[in-house]
Parts: C-alpha cells; structure tokens; sequence
C-alpha cells in the first residue's frame, strides 16, 4: 500500500474543506468576499486564448482541455491545483493537438503544480502541509502533438494513456516533427499521478508526439505516482528536467522520440522502479533519442535503468550513485539490456552509451551493475569525484523544491 494511502483522512480534511469554500459562501472568486478573489475553479474545457495570472490559484475540477487552436498562458508564480479524483474522474491539465500552452515562470517565481489537499500558496517554493514522497493526489500535466511516434500497426494517431478513450483530445501523433505545442519553463509538477484503471496512472509530465517547435526547460516533478516525465514518440527537445521520488520510473521513453534530453537529475524514492526505462519503437518507424549530461541517485532502491523492446538511443556523460549491490537485492541496482531485441540493438550501434561514471557499493565491480556489455563504457569513481554528469546549478533552490529540501545538496 503506498504512502498516501495511509494518510488519506488528512488528505480528506483538507479536500473538505477547500469543497466547503467552493460551495459556500467563500466561494472562489465571490466579489462578496475579497479575500478568495484569487482563487478560480476551472471547471470547463478552455476553448478561447485564456490567461491565468500571477498571485493566483487554479482550481483543476475535473480533466480540463486547452482545445485545438487556442492557447493558455500561464503567468509566473500562478498556482494549477487539481482536485482529488481517481478513474474517470481523474483530474489533469491537458493540452490537445492543435493547442498551445504558454507556461513560462522564472527563476525566482515558478509555477507550481500540485493537489488541492497542499496549502502552498503563491510565493512559497516547499509545501507547508505535504510530504515530498506523497503521490496519486490528482493527475498531472499533459501536452500532445502531431509529430511522429512509431505505433503499432504503423498507426499515424493513438489515445495518450491516462485519459479514457472516451474523450478524443487524447489523441497524439502525425507527422510534423516540427510541430509546436507551446513553452514550458521554470514549472514544478507534484504530487500527481491518479489512477484511472488498472495499471493506467498519469505521468508528471506526459509527452506524446510533442514537436521540436515547442519549448520545455526547466522542469520538476516531484512525488508522482507513477513515471516522472514519459514521452511518447515526438521530436521535442527538453533541457533542465529534475525528477524526485518517482513511484514507478524516474524517465521513461517510448515509441521512437526522437528528441534530446540535457542536463537532468533523478533522486530516487522508497518506490521508484527504474531511474530510466528506455523502450524501443513499436511499429516501423526507428528513430533514437540522446540523454546527456545526467546525475542519477539511488537512495539504494531503484535500478539504474531497464532497456528493453529494441531500444534506441545514445546515453553520455551520465552519473550514477548510491545504489544497492544487485547481488544482494534480487538485481536491483543494476542497468540491464532486456531481451534479444535490446541486444541487437546494442550490436548493431543503434543503442549507445559513453562516459557513464558510478560510485559504486564496496565490493561492487562494474560488470555487476552495468550488463550485457555496457561494463565497457563506465568507469567507477569515488564519491564526489565524477566528472560527468548533470550541472546543478540550474536547479537552484528559488525555484525548486527539491534543492531547497537539501536532495541534491550532496551532488557535485
């Protein structure tokens, strides 16, 4: 059972009583009482180029789309809260093919996004009432495109997962790789990752068949369900990304993205699964996508990465450290290649690693952690003593709660 779980009547108070002022008289926005002024439900698709602006709260109360051919813009220190709701009513922001969102905070006033049930308001960076590690409080935030992904039946357009397939602004995919879906910078995402089924949450950060025309920097998600950031297919590039305590994978790619990811941390949780899960394309389509310039820390529970399904792709100048001895933990701790397809890959040059570095458990050698050949390509190093890996500094405590928390304050 996960943690949130066991704290769900705290959770349920604060729910209550943010319903209680969406119904009574404190109602959000209710001219009659200046001080909820600033916060606004949403309880409707945005089918019109709407603002949300700076000093003010956003009440998610439901799945909410930007349709096709407007935009959202999202000033900077703008709070988006979701409401707490599983299954079909799962709360997400969503951003469907065609639309646009304009999401751009600053190093010193992110936005921030986050459930209902966390009492942060604009201005603070750390949530004054919730845990970093508490997950599965609303959904999370969902941009879709018409660039590319390699889908099975060489299909050109699939519903994204999370979203019923009831509701067609799910769909992604097409074949504008340079399609623009907007800009994302300096945004914190928490606390998300509802379940609308069996095996079917919401990532932090969705990417399905984003184009390389929109722009995502500076981004975190923080205590998410299930992955961190997942993209699937598209050609975006996403530069400054940091993930802590994911509960199923640090960064997960699929359907041939074709993108580049630059400079990125990933601080695992009690949870957290794989720090990476690469998979490989599932129709005709092949394209490999770069992760670079990464630091990635185990806290002794996930595994470095799990490759699988013929993946593709080109991995350099990546940091890993504080992980568990696989021999010990049933194969944790370590980065596998999975399955004949992956090997191939792996062969063939279609799959690449370079200057991988790892301070590794006493008594650990390389060919423990990194298999089916990828030993070659890492080095052990002392603690601190790396000279790869992710600069932090772009990550500054202004902005993101995990390094204002101290998480990374042991990363070189």
């Amino acid at each position: 059972m996960k943690k949130y779980n066991s704290l769900l009547i705290l959770f349920s108070a604060a729910v209550i009583g943010f319903t209680s002022c969406i119904e009574g008289n404190d109602k959000p926005g209710d001219p009659s009482d200046p001080d909820n002024d600033n916060i606004l439900l949403v309880e409707s698709n945005i089918s019109s180029n709407t603002t949300w602006e700076t000093g003010k709260t956003y009440v998610l109360g439901g799945r909410i789309t930007v349709t096709s051919g407007n935009t959202l813009t999202i000033q900077p220190g703008a709070i988006v809260k979701g409401e707490v709701g599983s299954g079909s009513n799962a709360t997400a922001l969503i951003i469907a093919r065609g639309a646009k969102i304009d999401a751009q905070g600053t190093a010193t006033s992110p936005i921030i996004f986050t459930t209902v049930a966390d009492e942060i308001t604009p201005g603070e960076i750390a949530s004054p009432n919730l845990e970093a590690d508490l997950s599965g409080l609303w959904g999370g935030l969902i941009i879709l495109g018409n660039a590319k992904a390699s889908l099975a039946g060489d299909v050109t357009e699939i519903q994204i997962e999370g979203i019923p397939p009831s509701d067609t602004n799910g769909l992604y995919g097409g074949s504008n790789d340079a399609d623009n879906s907007g800009i994302i910078k300096y945004i914190s995402i928490r606390h998300g990752g509802a379940n609308i089924g069996e095996g079917n949450e919401i990532n932090g950060l969705t990417l399905g068949g984003v184009g390389s025309g929109t722009v995502i920097e500076n981004v975190e998600v923080i205590g998410n369900q299930d992955d961190g950031i997942e993209w699937f297919g598209g050609s975006v590039n996403v530069k400054n990304a940091i993930i802590w305590n994911a509960g199923d994978d640090g960064l997960d790619t699929d359907q041939a993205w074709s993108g580049t990811l630059d400079n990125f941390i990933v601080v695992a949780g009690s949870e957290t699964d794989h720090a990476l899960e690469i998979d490989g394309p599932e129709g005709s389509f092949n394209a490999g996508h770069t992760l670079k310039n990464g630091t990635i820390k185990g806290n002794g529970v996930a595994e470095l990465g799990d490759f699988r399904d013929g993946a593709r792709g080109t991995f350099e100048n990546i940091y890993f450290f504080n992980f568990a001895d696989p021999a010990t933990t049933d194969g944790r701790g370590d980065l596998s290649l999975s399955g004949d397809k992956t090997l191939a890959t792996f062969a063939g040059g279609n799959l690449k690693f370079m200057n991988l570095q790892a301070t590794l458990a006493p008594g650990v050698t390389l060919t423990t952690v990194f298999k089916g050949g990828t030993a070659a390509f890492a080095t052990s190093v002392a603690a601190g003593a790396n000279t790869v890996g992710a600069t932090k500094t772009a990550f500054a405590s202004t902005w993101s709660w995990t390094a204002a928390s101290g998480a990374i304050s042991d990363l070189k």
